[in-house]
């Protein structure tokens, strides 16, 4: 719908002056000290809402960059490490894999971010206008500890190499510590900075990353053969795992367009999100496959694997290029840090949004409290680096796709496309938002059968023996389906109001 269309509808012009009005009193700086840092560029809005008058900015181009910027780094290349080095499969299987499942669960997340530059609102605001003012809790709980993740793997990882490039003289503790300080610095300063940082960012870790292959290209090609073709259950269960990667940005997606102008061409914000997710991480997981396809019969490899895991290889791959090499691999470190900043900025959104009251302290200070709890866990993470990231990647795609069901139908069918239902008056009435429970019951239920079809390390269930992982396929296609008609009743009951 475009501008004009939102005008005469009136829901989201209509309460501009009044969430004007609010953002006013209710982030007005308290002290001189807010104020000169507000005056160095800082964001100063948090989860309120953006008015249709200040979404105004026409670099739409900035939502591929964010997106681009953010998965080009070292974090894709474990999870494609896993295909051949964890479950066996081998670099063909695993690149067929890699490509399908990406191309295919990056859909709903794109999808999900058109909504940002239309509603004004951030991913977990939105959320609200189907799960409740309340029920959202949940939500909130889970998308944190989902971002965390993310982060604390891409922190460890920058931490591992800054390892290795030092020859251990810089523990991974102190890597993690050190990326962790200097994406707090992007987090911090908000929506403006982050983007600049993103938009130009790339280009050294671009080229970093075309050094890396060119060094270790010719060990590439010594990739262990698989024992036995590969089983429907290994592929579904690493397909389960690059959904896994993919799909939870759909909880936060939106965070990074709020303020685009809304008569941008909605196809236009979809395939810049879309091809920003896309583009980096189809080739980097194929690149950690086939580094993990080759790391039992590179001796060198091998033992830096043992050591420092992904850093260490990376650094291994870099060594015929001597100290520039190092060099290389401390750009390739720190190129988590755009991914890094970026979850940090959804995180500490996410804090704001569990209890109402923090709406009041400054966006900011939350980036630095995300931090604080970040570094340590990071740091317990690291121990059994491998285990941990199979283990979360797995989980998480189960409640996200569930999610991200729940979310495309309210918006598609329940409001019929319509963004002005989005309304800015009730963003924070309990009494006026849906109860939640429609949402809240689809996902829960969903489980029932999720749960049979889900394996993992620690658990496999009887269907997911026979078939493999295939749990994030059923919470989807089972949360639309019960969502439907308790969402319809849920109306219902409240006398036809959304």
């Amino acid at each position: 719908m475009d501008v004009p269309d939102l005008e005469k509808r009136g829901g989201t012009r209509s309460s501009a002056p009044v969430e004007s009005s609010s953002v006013d009193e209710v982030l007005k700086p308290k002290s001189a000290v807010w104020r000169k840092i507000l005056g160095w560029g800082v964001e100063e809005n948090g989860i309120i809402p953006v008015p249709l008058e200040k979404r105004t900015d026409e670099r739409v181009f900035n939502l591929f960059t964010v997106w681009f910027t953010a998965l080009l780094c070292l974090l894709p290349i474990p999870t494609g490490m896993l295909g051949t080095l964890g479950f066996g499969l081998s670099l063909r299987d695993s690149s067929l894999i890699i490509i399908f499942f990406t191309l295919l669960t990056t859909i709903p997340p794109a999808y999900m971010g058109t909504l940002g530059p239309k509603t004004g609102m951030r991913q977990m605001i939105q959320a609200r206008y189907a799960f409740g003012l309340f029920g959202i809790s949940i939500i909130l709980l889970l998308n944190a500890a989902t971002v965390t993740g993310f982060t604390v793997i891409a922190a460890i990882v920058g931490g591992q190499t800054l390892a290795a490039v030092s020859d251990s003289t810089i523990s991974i503790n102190v890597g993690i510590v050190i990326t962790c300080i200097i994406a707090l610095v992007v987090s911090f300063s908000g929506y403006k900075i982050l983007h600049i940082y993103e938009r130009y960012s790339w280009i050294p870790v671009f080229v970093a990353i075309v050094i890396l292959v060119g060094c270790g290209a010719k060990n590439l090609a010594h990739q262990t053969v698989p024992e036995a073709p590969a089983t429907a259950q290994s592929v579904l269960t690493f397909a389960s795992l690059i959904a896994g990667f993919m799909i939870p940005f759909g909880g936060i997606v939106s965070d990074f367009g709020i303020y685009i102008d809304p008569s941008a061409s909605r196809l236009k914000v979809f395939a810049y999100i879309y091809s920003g997710m896309v583009i980096p991480t189809i080739p980097l997981l194929i690149l950690g496959a086939a580094i993990g396809g080759a790391v039992p019969n590179v001796p060198e490899w091998n033992a830096a694997n043992l050591a420092n895991s992904v850093g260490g290889v990376v650094t291994a791959m870099l060594s015929p290029a001597g100290h520039f090499g190092k060099f290389v691999a401390v750009i390739l470190a720190l190129s988590v840090i755009g991914n890094i900043a970026i979850s940090m900025y959804s995180i500490a959104l996410n804090i704001q949004m569990f209890l109402p009251i923090l709406t009041r302290a400054p966006r900011a200070a939350f980036s630095i409290i995300t931090t604080v709890v970040l570094i340590p866990v990071s740091i317990e993470a690291a121990h059994n680096f491998f285990t941990s990231l199979e283990n979360f990647l797995g989980v998480i795609s189960y409640w996200s796709a569930s999610f991200v069901a729940i979310m495309i139908v309210e918006f598609v069918y329940i409001r019929k496309g319509d963004y002005t239902t989005y309304d800015h008056l009730i963003w924070r009435d309990g009494k006026i938002l849906p109860p939640g429970i429609a949402a809240l019951g689809a996902g829960i239920c969903s489980f029932g059968l999720v749960i049979p079809c889900m394996a993992q390390l620690w658990y496999e269930g009887p269907i997911a023996k026979k078939t493999g992982d295939i749990g994030f396929e059923v919470a989807f296609c089972l949360s639309v389906i019960l969502y439907v008609p308790f969402r319809l009743l849920e109306i219902k009951i409240r006398g036809g109001r959304l």
